[in-house]
């Protein structure tokens, strides 16, 4: 058991008896310089001891209110003067609600949904000590799902997939702190989303146009491009989120192009083909060509 005049116990605490529809309850008001918390509290949870209460491990339900304009802050349940259990969360400034769910000793965790401004559905999703953490779906402020995915510390991390506004996948792959991190692919024109998403997405109608490995949000390592068609555009080294070194293939799957780039531009020696015979070698720079070698 906890006495709940010692519960943060920098702030002072007033119990304040009134007469309620039922006899059994009391009303207490817990004051500070920036928050009020009212709560409705049955009288047998309370025993008497020089003139205080102390609080045996109930559950029940309260409010909070900013002091000085009497704005809602929060409504829900609360333990041993700690918000547990399901409650809502609102802007003291706007009054509009801003996330829905459980809590557990006083911060947001497990299930719970947050809101924007206009009042759509902004994130579904696991949290833990106040932070996102577990599975989540992430949408856009006009309407429709944005991510899916694992969260750590309220950031991406793991297995996750990017839609765009009209619900077409985007990316699928890892994630490392919110960032693109190791293997993935990305798609143009995606597949339209099914009502029960599945964990590998739905790929249905999805029109692959990379494949290969993240770091820190960039293309970085091996990959590939694909033409809408399906064929291989581009395969080889990526560095920094453009092409660093590889080949380049016509739409038919002929090789064309073999040499370095720089910044996505060829660059330096490199070798060009004709239905896949060597023409000859060529120098670049900064996508132009300056010289040829026969």
């Amino acid at each position: 058991m906890k006495e709940f005049e010692k519960i943060r116990s920098k702030y002072i605490v007033q119990i304040v008896f009134s007469y309620l529809s039922e006899k059994n309850k009391l009303k207490i008001v817990k004051y500070n310089s920036n928050l009020q918390i009212k709560l409705d509290i049955k009288l047998k949870d309370f025993k008497k001891l020089s003139g205080r209460f102390i609080v045996y491990e109930t559950s029940i339900k309260g409010k909070e209110y900013i002091t000085k304009n009497k704005k809602l802050f929060y409504e829900g349940e609360y333990l041993n003067g700690e918000r547990d259990g399901h409650g809502k969360e609102y802007d003291p400034k706007k009054q509009i609600l801003i996330y829905e769910g459980e809590f557990s000793k006083g911060k947001i965790n497990g299930n719970g949904k947050e809101y924007y401004d206009n009042g759509k559905l902004k994130f579904k999703g696991e949290y833990e000590k106040g932070k996102r953490n577990g599975k989540g779906k992430l949408y856009y402020i006009r309407g429709g799902l944005e991510f899916y995915g694992i969260y750590l510390n309220d950031e991406k991390n793991g297995k996750g997939f990017e839609y765009d506004y009209n619900g077409g996948l985007k990316f699928a792959g890892f994630y490392l702190n919110g960032k693109r991190n190791g293997k993935g692919k990305e798609y143009s024109n995606g597949a339209l989303l099914s009502r029960n998403l599945t964990e590998d997405g739905n790929k249905k109608n999805n029109v692959l146009t990379f494949e290969g490995n993240y770091s820190d949000g960039l293309k970085h390592g091996q990959g590939k491009e694909f033409y809408f068609e399906g064929g291989v555009k581009f395969e080889g080294e990526y560095r920094n989120g453009t092409r660093w070194f590889g080949k380049e293939y016509t739409e038919y799957g002929d090789l064309k192009y073999e040499g370095g780039y720089l910044q996505g531009n060829k660059n330096g020696l490199g070798k060009e083909y004709k239905n896949g015979r060597l023409l000859y070698k060529v120098k670049y720079v900064n996508g132009k060509k300056i010289d040829i070698y026969l």
